[in-house]
């Protein structure tokens, strides 16, 4: 099986089900700690290069650092640049888990993609 990097919330539940999940499959797992270890605008780049998603479903919209930031009415007006800089400056920001084999990118826990996506 394939070698994944997870980016992920070890307190966070959506996070030990897509973890068990993929261990169920079979994959070797690199787990990141968002938190702690978010991660950088780079690699932010690519994972949303590889997700084929818009940026703003990076976002941990329920999160309490994005209400309290005010960032449903400040998006709008930001760059994608500005999106990615402020989403690798704090790992709560970021919707958990991110799941990419380096090419393609989930994010979010949904069992239909990731039975899509990541089923052996």
């Amino acid at each position: 099986m394939s070698l994944l990097t997870v980016y992920h919330y070890p307190a966070c539940g959506t996070c030990k089900k897509a973890v068990k999940w993929l261990q169920g499959e079979g994959h070797e797992l690199q787990l990141q700690h968002i938190k702690d270890q978010p991660p950088s605008a780079e690699e932010l780049q690519a994972l949303i290069q590889g997700s084929g998603l818009d940026i703003k479903k990076f976002f941990n919209t329920s999160g309490e650092v994005y209400k309290q930031m005010n960032l449903k009415d400040k998006l709008a007006g930001m760059t994608d640049d500005e999106k990615i800089r402020l989403l690798s400056s704090n790992g709560m920001l970021i919707k958990r888990p991110i799941v990419s084999d380096g090419a393609k990118t989930t994010v979010g826990f949904k069992e239909e993609v990731f039975n899509e996506n990541w089923k052996a």
